[in-house]
């Protein structure tokens, strides 16, 4: 492409993008009139359906400790975690932490599905009001059930995805810390089995001339082991 063909694309890239920057008065008075209407539900079953929409902002989002938590408890929880796991090393704390935050929100679940059938409780007991008390009970909670079928479908899909993580997350903490460990009793063993005995000094034993000549002369062929013994000259007797 030739420089005036690539100028001329990129000012027509430039003049398209400026058309779409721009806004009619009439469009922004719509968007204005319908952002007016999207101010959230207004009667209290739709208030009470738009509470329920925090189960899922609760599991997945990334805060962990929400408003109506106890942050004292949480904090203690964390405690117990690193002290029964003792992380040493970044990835082994950022395992103990996550496993901590998942477990929280596990905890959570139980709470979160109570809530769902109270709020049943609530908005559905005047519907059965007719029905005998014995069976009361037992038809509101099936209606709650029915009800908020998709939030109380959401919950059991959320624990069992926490669960999942909670398990693989745990299974690398503790192939980490089994490696760890390994490393540091190999190096204890290393440590406990180095040499402590004198070692012996390097060099040549020269032995003296004397022993030397001596067993020079033992291996010399027609020597004899023992040397021989010199008789003095007997002293002639003239008669």
């Amino acid at each position: 492409m030739s420089p005036r063909a690539l100028r001329r694309a990129q000012e027509r890239a430039a003049a398209k993008e400026a058309r779409k920057a721009v806004i009619s008065e009439a469009k922004l008075a719509a968007n204005r009139a319908n952002a007016q209407l999207s101010t959230g539900p207004v009667s209290e079953t739709g208030k009470a359906a738009s509470r329920l929409n925090a189960v899922k902002t609760a599991l997945t989002g990334r805060t962990v400790l929400l408003r109506s938590d106890d942050a004292e408890a949480y904090r203690h929880h964390i405690a117990a975690y690193e002290h029964e796991y003792k992380p040493a090393g970044l990835r082994e704390r950022e395992l103990v932490q996550s496993l901590a935050d998942t477990q929280w929100r596990l905890n959570r679940i139980p709470g979160l599905e109570m809530a769902i059938y109270a709020q049943g409780q609530v908005e559905l007991e005047a519907d059965f009001e007719e029905h005998p008390p014995e069976l009361r009970g037992s038809m509101i909670e099936l209606q709650t059930h029915v009800k908020y079928e998709k939030q109380l479908r959401n919950l059991h899909i959320q624990e069992a995805r926490l669960v999942r993580r909670y398990q693989n997350e745990m299974n690398e903490l503790r192939e980490l810390q089994k490696e760890r460990h390994a490393r540091s009793e190999n190096a204890a063993s290393t440590a406990a089995i180095a040499p402590t005995a004198a070692v012996a000094p390097v060099g040549f034993d020269f032995a003296t001339c004397d022993h030397a000549d001596q067993v020079h002369a033992q291996h010399t062929p027609g020597h004899s082991a023992n040397p021989p013994i010199l008789q003095e000259p007997r002293a002639s007797v003239s008669v």
